[in-house]
């Protein structure tokens, strides 16, 4: 009996112990540095850095905004040629909207303000879903949208626009030194459109596409999107060290999720996703083994294959 009883009071200290844990945890930045090889990459731009955040869910209990915070100081200081917010900036602001927005607002503004050229796309919560079956709230998405770009972040909704690389405190007006972004809409709110924004952009254009939720990559034809970034999963928020594809979203959904990092077979020939963990949280503000992610891209040219 006292075995039991000295076995059980173990089995709870460190459960105990892993919940403390998971509620220090979201504190901690995790850069994550990956290379991103783009196929037909001008010289101006090999060698420059593109940062990657998302999922900030701006407005959820114990939400994480003092790391968002953190984060984006980071950012301002390692000034990145470009950086991406994959979606997600808000998380269920009921109706009235405007403080979660106004929050979001102040949180990236530091970004645009740093001279740091800032993109976003939305995400399901920008649309008030948090689920797939719950009807898009276009009006906060749009009133989301607006409010970013009177802070100087571009939303892109199924469009591309053409990058200039920096050159110290000038920038390359050459043709030849012109990369594009690509961004899609929201999965869920059935607002992606890769075949309209890849519309914009010359077939062996060099580019770099973001969207908010991975299951948008499959749509996107062979080809098309040699680098591509998306968020949503959390990287599945609680996970089993060493194993990360063992993580909530194994068991919570019943089509396979890749949770984080470079996806491997998934999508068309020719396309990579990188699934990046985000900042916040869903449901629950916990994170196991899991931390908060920045990631920063280093971008090359891509090697022919011969």
């Amino acid at each position: 009996m006292k075995r039991i009883k000295y076995v059980l009071f173990s089995l709870l200290g460190l459960i105990g112990a892993i919940l403390i844990w998971g509620l220090l945890e979201p504190y901690l930045i995790d850069v994550e540095p990956q290379v991103a090889a783009i196929p037909n990459l001008p010289a101006a731009w090999s060698g420059q850095k593109v940062a990657v955040i998302g999922d900030w869910q701006v407005g959820m209990w114990l939400d994480n905004t003092p790391t968002i915070h953190r984060i984006v100081r980071q950012i301002v200081k390692e000034r990145p040629a470009i950086a991406l917010i994959i979606g997600d900036f808000i998380y269920s602001p009921g109706e009235n909207p405007n403080e979660e927005i106004s929050r979001a607002i102040e949180l990236v503004r530091p970004l645009p303000a740093s001279g740091i050229p800032t993109y976003a796309v939305l995400g399901n919560h920008d649309y008030g879903m948090k689920a797939k079956d719950a009807p898009p709230n276009v009006t906060l998405a749009a009133k989301l949208a607006e409010s970013l770009e009177a802070a100087g972040v571009q939303v892109l909704k199924n469009e591309a626009v053409e990058l200039v690389p920096s050159q110290g405190q000038s920038r390359s007006s050459a043709k030849s030194d012109r990369m594009y972004l690509v961004g899609v809409g929201s999965h869920w709110a059935n607002e992606d459109k890769p075949a309209a924004a890849l519309a914009e952009v010359p077939d062996s254009a060099p580019r770099f596409v973001m969207m908010h939720n991975p299951e948008s990559f499959a749509l996107f034809p062979t080809s098309t999107a040699p680098v591509a970034v998306a968020g949503h999963t959390h990287g599945g928020q609680i996970r089993l060290p060493f194993t990360p594809e063992w993580s909530w979203l194994t068991f919570t959904k019943e089509d396979r999720v890749h949770a984080d990092g470079w996806s491997d077979g998934y999508g068309k020939p020719g396309n990579q996703l990188y699934v990046n963990r985000g900042i916040g949280f869903s449901i629950i503000p916990i994170r196991i083994n899991c931390p908060p992610e920045i990631t920063l891209f280093t971008l090359t040219q891509a090697r022919e294959s011969t």
